[in-house]
């Protein structure tokens, strides 16, 4: 009851506030409102700010945007839809370089969603293409969501298709990380990707450069390197263990335990 009340009273909030700004007040409190997770109260002001058709384009963005949050929040198909018609409303030629860029992130989104990872992995290509690298969390962010989607694709094909899409993965992270070397991940998913591509004994070499790197990085490094050290320790010990001694790969992965142990240690 007390959560209904606080989120009535915090939309009444945001009606009173909208009602007495000009549109483009509106569609700026809705990205604000986006900006800070806000999801229900942007979905409002977007509406109100899309009937204005010289901000509509630009509006029904933000609105798809904040709906494909809260699906990612809830998992509610309504909202994926509701993004989905959103993005059928926008005009790419009405917007900002931007918001342009922003458009073609949702679509990836929206597609990604809908069981379409390939198709996904190409919008987020293309908008990589056009990110400001100056911007490095929300461009990490965007490389991540571009390598997940080409994973997902790879789960559900057969294995040579597979091993080719894992190897575009491994040549875009070298890519990054000669760019950056501190880009946690493309460290990440060179290994990951490494490993998914068959290159076992590079996917090993490349998690132990990575958490070396990582390492340098204090606490912006602290989610990579716990991700990191999942996937050398439930995904390529085991693997590596069993290329090396398929007869009995537990003694060979203990020993593969402690050399990780010993590097984390050396490199906390």
């Amino acid at each position: 009851m007390h959560t209904t009340l606080t989120w009535c009273c915090a939309v009444a909030s945001i009606v009173v506030v909208t009602a007495a700004a000009g549109p483009r007040d509106v569609l700026s409190r809705a990205r604000q409102l986006y900006n800070s997770a806000e999801y229900d109260g942007a979905i409002d002001a977007a509406r109100r700010a899309a009937a204005t058709p010289e901000i509509a384009d630009a509006a029904q963005l933000v609105l798809a945007r904040a709906y494909l949050e809260r699906f990612r929040q809830n998992s509610d198909d309504d909202d994926r839809d509701a993004a989905r018609e959103a993005l059928k409303q926008v005009r790419s030629p009405q917007l900002s370089a931007d918001d342009r860029v922003e458009l073609v992130i949702a679509l990836g989104e929206s597609l990604y969603f809908d069981g379409m990872a390939g198709a996904a992995a190409e919008q987020f290509e293309l908008a990589l293409a056009h990110f400001d690298r100056r911007q490095t969390a929300r461009r990490e962010r965007l490389l991540d969501w571009w390598a997940t989607a080409l994973d997902r694709e790879a789960q559900g094909t057969v294995d040579g298709l597979a091993r080719s899409l894992q190897s575009r993965i491994v040549r875009r992270m070298e890519d990054e990380l000669k760019i950056d070397a501190g880009a946690t991940v493309a460290s990440y998913w060179l290994a990951a990707a490494a490993r998914g591509s068959g290159d076992i004994e590079r996917a090993w070499d490349a998690a132990i450069a990575g958490w070396v790197r990582i390492s340098q990085l204090g606490p912006r490094g602290a989610a990579a390197r716990t991700e990191l050290d999942a996937l050398v320790t439930q995904a390529i010990i085991p693997d590596r263990a069993r290329v090396i001694s398929p007869t009995s790969p537990d003694t060979v992965a203990a020993s593969m335990r402690s050399q990780w142990d010993a590097l984390k240690k050396a490199w906390s």
